[in-house]
């Protein structure tokens, strides 16, 4: 017979994603721009570097959709102008 509690150890407390859910794109709103990013990944042996702008797309769409909170193209990894592209290449 065993317990539900076991005495010496400490309690496992999960917590939240940092950014909130990610909700699952049920309608295949965005399916097209997600299938062109896995697409470019398989073609460029999983070199994410190489799909960026299939990776932008695919958020853009979420976004759009309010798939996922909206947030700055900085804080997603994303230059917002060319001078903040030019800074990142320093």
């Amino acid at each position: 017979m065993s317990t539900a509690m076991t005495f010496g150890q400490k309690q496992f407390i999960p917590t939240p994603p940092e950014k909130g859910s990610f909700p699952l794109d049920h309608e295949g709103v965005c399916k097209k721009s997600m299938l062109r990013y896995l697409n470019c990944l398989n073609d460029n042996d999983s070199n994410n570097s190489l799909c960026r702008s299939e990776a932008k797309e695919y958020l853009a769409c979420r976004m759009e959709n309010n798939l996922m909170a909206k947030e700055k193209w900085s804080k997603l990894g994303f230059p917002e102008s060319n001078n903040q592209l030019e800074e990142e290449k320093k």
